[in-house]
């Protein structure tokens, strides 16, 4: 996947998510990557001052973020490019109390911290929350910025690491992370090869305007909740076989996708809700948009995840027609798609689309007609 795509920045680089950040001068947009050195195993629960509670990996849903795309960090990627690494720290040193402005995960983050509010008056005692972690490949000498930030903006993000380079892949799974947004695509690659669900945001040149009370999470269908199964009949056969394939199968459950879980644990959290008799006024809403058919294709999807026991508020079978104009009006704060031809579209129309680069789609050039059933 090339570092920029039709408005779209992405890439590893001197501050952010690759390990060769500290060698090589590569292009990049955003700050860092990492996630806590030490499990915390058997660590007690911490409360704190107005009863926020540290809740335990085991009990949380984890989200494991970025610096380079929780914030923007253009002007310190020019110093390290034109000055090197030593230039690059002493900058980032003297610019220690100036904070980053906010990137494309920016308004995702908020929307969770709304809805640990929400929950902590529901429960107050639970553990049950969204739990964030900045991870980062910066040198410890950034921290300093980057905690500057997180309080200038109100962030509760207290688990944070910085690996000076080192992956965080075995962190991740230390935190039993829950989904990991990265703006290194190779990373990402790595996360979901090892089974943790992840996806790669980039930074778009039109933003939309979301919600600030109701965190909207839309997905895509095949080879992100579901397994790329039916995609691959369509790449080798054809439509009309396709059709064919899911009609004969549409008894048969597709296998999980990579963001399966992911939606698995909103929908825990919804239920806390809804057992409050908070289901009209969930601060949670998921969204299904697929380019599947209806009444062809869209029987199986529907009943694979009704047999998992997930629920999804809203589903869009678009038939193939274009998913940016739908996704202008659901206003999500991400949406997930496997395929860089949707996240394109998506984009160009405001909506932060982040990039699942998982199954067979992979393998093939990421612009296609609009015909491709997904």
């Amino acid at each position: 996947m090339s570092g920029q795509v039709k408005g779209l920045k992405v890439g590893p680089s001197s501050n952010g998510d690759s390990r060769g950040s500290w060698e090589e001068k590569e292009d990049q947009d955003n700050v860092g990557l990492a996630t806590k050195p030490k499990p915390v195993t058997g660590r007690r629960t911490r409360k704190v001052e107005g009863g926020v509670f540290f809740p335990k990996p085991e009990n949380a849903v984890t989200v494991a973020v970025s610096s380079r795309v929780l914030f923007r960090t253009e002007r310190e990627q020019k110093v390290f490019e034109q000055d090197g690494v030593e230039e690059y720290l002493r900058f980032q040193i003297e610019h220690e109390n100036e904070p980053f402005t906010p990137g494309p995960a920016f308004p995702f983050v908020k929307a969770l911290e709304a809805v640990n509010c929400r929950l902590r008056e529901l429960y107050p005692q639970s553990e049950e929350l969204f739990d964030i972690v900045l991870v980062t490949y910066n040198h410890a000498h950034v921290g300093i910025r980057l905690i500057n930030t997180i309080n200038h903006h109100n962030l509760f993000i207290e688990r944070f690491c910085m690996t000076g380079g080192s992956s965080p892949i075995g962190y991740l799974k230390a935190w039993q992370t829950n989904l990991y947004l990265s703006a290194d695509a190779d990373k990402v690659r790595e996360a979901l090869s090892e089974g943790i669900a992840a996806a790669t945001m980039f930074t778009s040149e039109k933003v939309t305007e979301v919600s600030e009370s109701q965190l909207r999470v839309a997905f895509d269908g095949d080879a992100v909740l579901f397994s790329d199964e039916s995609e691959r009949i369509f790449k080798a056969h054809g439509l009309d076989k396709f059709f064919e394939h899911e009609r004969d199968n549409e008894d048969t459950l597709l296998d999980h996708g990579p963001l399966k879980g992911f939606l698995e644990a909103l929908g825990k959290l919804q239920k806390k809700f809804y057992a409050k008799g908070q289901r009209l006024d969930c601060p949670i809403r998921t969204y299904l948009v697929t380019a599947r058919s209806a009444a062809s294709s869209g029987i199986r999807a529907l009943k694979t995840l009704r047999a998992w026991g997930l629920e999804i508020d809203e589903a869009l079978f678009l038939a193939g027609a274009p998913k940016g104009p739908m996704l202008e009006k659901i206003r999500p704060h991400i949406y997930f798609d496997d395929q860089m031809f949707h996240v394109e579209g998506a984009a160009e129309m405001g909506t932060v689309a982040a990039h699942v680069p998982y199954g067979i789609a992979q393998k093939h050039n990421a612009k296609q007609n609009s015909s491709v059933r997904k």
